[in-house]
């Protein structure tokens, strides 16, 4: 989930319906919202509370790299080790993701952009498309959804289940899991045992100090550039831009990559 595209703007504006939401709703929540329950005046308070602890850092954050020069354009470098990858390993440019499961923007994403770029430059062998998780805190099936995800990919069926969780993202709880594994005709037992041994919690935690390192904080995110042996060097890109963006960008990069 990507809060705002200008984050220091964001952080102000939902910082501070944060902190005065739960004084604005003492009382019978039901009563002060038209229309609104008070279990779901409760699960709004609930969840901006857990964006306020998400914004607090993010500004504690901003304080510290505010006398930091920029990193120059070009200059983001991510390692993809066995990450999930789509595209020619030889393609001359890489994107990352750094997704979340639960995230509506990741899903907006994968809906309105990803099929274009798909078509337009994966499929052409012109970019490397990789997949980096980055489950946020606050979103309570995101980790579960990732390992999932990695899952079904010792069984060869990682983009099958990503299309799985990406379209049914209202519904990832253990046993809707365990029916996508079943919809998949994967070896359920082997699902299940997986799961259960958190094996790829380690992998998924070594993604998300990853993005850290190049301060990333919110999702959808994307790192575009140059293929390295490592991975890509290039630019970060916030947000889930119309597909016409990506492609501008694309083009760029293209257009100064030997």
């Amino acid at each position: 989930m990507k809060l705002h595209h200008s984050p220091k703007l964001a952080t102000a504006i939902v910082l501070s319906l944060a902190i005065s939401a739960p004084v604005a709703a003492q009382g019978n929540p039901a009563e002060k919202a038209s229309g609104i329950t008070r279990e779901q005046g409760e699960a709004i308070l609930s969840e901006l509370g857990r964006i306020r602890q998400l914004l607090e850092k993010m500004v504690k954050a901003d304080s510290l790299r505010a006398a930091q020069p920029a990193p120059s354009p070009g200059g983001v470098k991510v390692q993809v080790g066995d990450s999930p990858t789509l595209g020619s390993p030889n393609a001359p440019l890489t994107m990352v993701e750094f997704t979340d499961y639960q995230c509506f923007f990741c899903r907006q994403f994968y809906l309105n952009s990803f099929g274009e770029l798909k078509k337009k430059f994966i499929d052409t062998g012109k970019l490397r498309y990789v997949v980096r998780d980055f489950p946020l805190s606050f979103h309570a099936d995101a980790m579960r959804a990732a390992q999932a995800a990695h899952c079904a990919g010792a069984q060869g069926q990682y983009w099958p289940m990503r299309n799985a969780l990406i379209s049914n993202q209202s519904n990832l709880g253990e046993a809707a899991l365990v029916g996508y594994a079943q919809s998949l005709s994967l070896d359920v037992a082997r699902f299940r045992t997986c799961l259960a041994s958190d094996k790829y919690l380690a992998e998924i935690q070594h993604s998300v100090e990853g993005a850290n390192a190049i301060d990333i904080s919110g999702t959808p995110s994307f790192v575009l550039g140059k293929t390295t042996p490592e991975g890509v060097e290039g630019a970060k890109i916030e947000g889930a831009l119309p597909s016409a963006d990506f492609e501008t960008k694309i083009k760029a990069w293209l257009a100064k990559t030997p």
